[in-house]
């Protein structure tokens, strides 16, 4: 016989359900968009201790004049400066390009399961052209295409540079947000949107009421993950003459003379930087994934 849980067996859940047919082949199509944040997180504990030791032991072994004490005391005298004007500005950046795209996004997303062929094949092609794109042949096309001021009579509005990296950046961000929102409203069992419409509510009611609600929880962790990849693409933005913490560590390297021995350690400073920042995201993403994942 058969073991049948609720009946046979102990069940694995207080509420057993059949999940509808379709259901496998939305988690199919679903983009699997946490492999960075379990990476990330699977990392030990003390890995920001052995980065910091190759910024404070590679002096020892580079056979030039620039002595050890020099290329540290270097280093903290920029320090404040690169971390103060620089990465402050790198998270700047990734907090409006996460808010342009995620906002950006959501509506793709919900085009995408729009009834209108037309919006819905529109926000399907939307979304794989920026999905699939170079962040870089993005950034550089945002450069080029988007003019460097505007003019309206006598007035001139200059656009910095930093808004066309917030643009650039926002749209492979828009275009996985999109995926996101599609994915989790898909993956909500076909009974809800039946039951919804057996109680008279229209499809804005259903989709505001009773579906979007239920997906936020499913879509935080993915959301959190590629907040993570978008921090650690913000040094992209040194192509575009942004002052971020890349272009200001080239400029202090060059205010020291251009020693060679001062890359490793400055570069190094700048991973050590963005591990620490994007490894408690990675560590809590995992946490609400867990978390959150529906169990049945």
């Amino acid at each position: 016989m058969k073991h049948i849980p609720g009946v046979t067996t102990r069940p694995s859940t207080d509420l057993p359900v059949l999940l509808p047919l379709n259901h496998a082949r939305a988690r199919a199509r679903a983009p699997e968009a946490m492999m960075v944040s379990r990476w990330l997180a699977g990392l030990p504990a003390w890995t920001p201790l052995a980065l910091m030791a190759l910024i404070l032991l590679w002096p020892l072994t580079a056979q030039a004049a620039y002595t050890y004490g020099q290329s540290i005391d270097a280093l903290w005298r920029w320090m404040p400066f690169l971390l103060k004007s620089g990465f402050l500005f790198n998270v700047i950046i990734s907090f409006l390009a996460m808010a342009v795209g995620t906002i950006a996004g959501a509506a793709l997303g919900l085009a995408q399961i729009s009834h209108v062929a037309a919006v819905r094949r529109t926000a399907w092609f939307v979304t794989q052209l920026f999905r699939n794109s170079p962040w870089l042949v993005l950034l550089f096309i945002v450069m080029l295409a988007l003019p460097f001021e505007i003019v309206i009579g006598d007035t001139i509005i200059a656009i910095p540079d930093w808004t066309k990296a917030v643009f650039g950046l926002s749209l492979p961000i828009m275009a996985n947000i999109s995926e996101i929102v599609r994915g989790a409203v898909q993956s909500v069992p076909s009974a809800q949107w039946e039951a919804s419409e057996a109680l008279a509510f229209n499809r804005r009611q259903i989709l505001w009421m009773i579906i979007l609600p239920q997906c936020i929880k499913r879509m935080i962790p993915p959301w959190m993950n590629w907040y993570a990849i978008l921090t650690m693409a913000t040094p992209l933005c040194s192509l575009l003459a942004v002052e971020e913490i890349v272009t200001l560590s080239r400029q202090a390297i060059e205010s020291e003379n251009n020693h060679p021995e001062l890359l490793v350690p400055f570069y190094s400073f700048i991973m050590l930087v963005f591990f620490a920042y994007c490894y408690p995201i990675a560590r809590l993403t995992v946490r609400l994934e867990r978390k959150f994942a529906v169990k049945l």
